[in-house]
């Protein structure tokens, strides 16, 4: 049986990683340390599940428990890294703990797996402001969202690194410690750059999942804030299309090991603040209430990520629209309100 470990397994992505994974019979070792509002209640729907048998919980921190981190990597054939503190906004606030989590915590487990006899793959969740501000690349306003000038594709993994705010260099000593760690020592290692993923089991908040964050408050009357012009544009990424990612990448490591991408949506799937805005308005029928404030520092007024090197080596795309996802989603919210209260 193959063994995967998830660190930050109960969190967003993690649940969904975990459940995919134990659905293809895998044995899954989630590490958390259960910080994070929704963890708890993630985690009892898993146990629900009826391959549930072959998954193991462990409450533990990247940044302290070492001997703990020990005993799990021998076990494993893969680690699936998810676990990182995932807000800008919280790494202003507190620029110490998301260097410890994300840049600290990230070492440790690569030196762990360096140390390590059975040597597993490690799969990186990095991000995409790891490319910073990109305020050299064109841009324009198009209808209720921001295109590229030049950039039809979006953008590729050659762009030139620019660690904006303290969340961005934490991730971006991260993401290149991965990566050098593959050329120094020969780990298998994998950097997913990801982009704006949503899907069930995201309990967004407004400094962090924006696209389930418009939905909560939308469904529940929470008031709605919009930073800036509402014209930011991401590639959205549905949480099902990274998990296949996940996946493909590890089934076709030697072709991906020491690799970088860029994973999201891609140039099709783009979706502004006011877009969301107005598909969920079209699901209730009616106007939604919202105000205005400042651009948060660090926001890029556009990030579509280029994802036809993912294609090409280990033929990877996106197979859910934004219109599907965010249907599904809103479904999920709507079904699960007493979860957020």
């Amino acid at each position: 049986m193959k063994k995967i470990l998830i660190t930050g397994g109960a969190g967003f992505i993690g649940i969904n990683s975990a459940k995919y994974f134990l659905d293809k019979g895998w044995m899954v070792f989630v590490l958390d340390n259960f910080s994070r509002a929704g963890s708890e209640k993630n985690i009892a729907w898993l146990k629900k599940d009826q391959a549930s048998k072959n998954l193991k919980i462990i409450r533990a921190d990247i940044r302290y428990d070492l001997k703990i981190l020990e005993k799990l990597i021998s076990q494993v054939g893969t680690v699936l890294h998810l676990a990182a503190q995932t807000a800008v906004t919280t790494s202003f606030k507190n620029p110490r703990e998301d260097f410890e989590i994300n840049a600290l915590g990230t070492f440790n487990i690569l030196e762990v797996i360096r140390e390590s006899k059975n040597k597993p793959i490690i799969v990186f969740s990095s991000t995409n402001k790891v490319y910073g501000g990109m305020e050299d690349v064109g841009v324009k306003k198009i209808g209720d969202r921001y295109q590229y000038q030049d950039l039809p594709y979006g953008v590729a993994e050659d762009r030139i690194l620019d660690f904006h705010s303290p969340y961005g260099c934490s991730n971006g000593t991260a993401d290149q410690y991965v990566r050098d760690y593959a050329r120094m020592y020969g780990l298998r290692t994998v950097v997913f750059r990801q982009s704006c993923i949503y899907g069930p089991h995201q309990f967004g908040i407004e400094d962090q999942g924006w696209v389930a964050w418009f939905i909560i408050a939308t469904l529940l009357g929470k008031p709605l804030t919009i930073y800036g012009d509402g014209k930011q544009t991401r590639d959205v990424l549905f949480v099902d299309d990274l998990n296949d990612a996940y996946w493909l990448v590890i089934k076709n490591i030697k072709e991906t090991s020491g690799q970088i991408y860029n994973i999201g949506g891609g140039y099709k799937n783009q979706l502004s603040l006011l877009e969301l805005i107005g598909l969920l308005e079209g699901f209730l029928k009616r106007k939604i209430e919202y105000k205005f404030d400042q651009w948060r520092p660090g926001d890029q007024p556009i990030f579509v990520a280029d994802i036809r090197k993912a294609k090409k080596d280990f033929n990877w795309q996106p197979k859910v629209s934004v219109n599907q996802g965010v249907k599904k989603i809103f479904k999920w919210v709507n079904e699960n309100k007493g979860l957020f209260r």
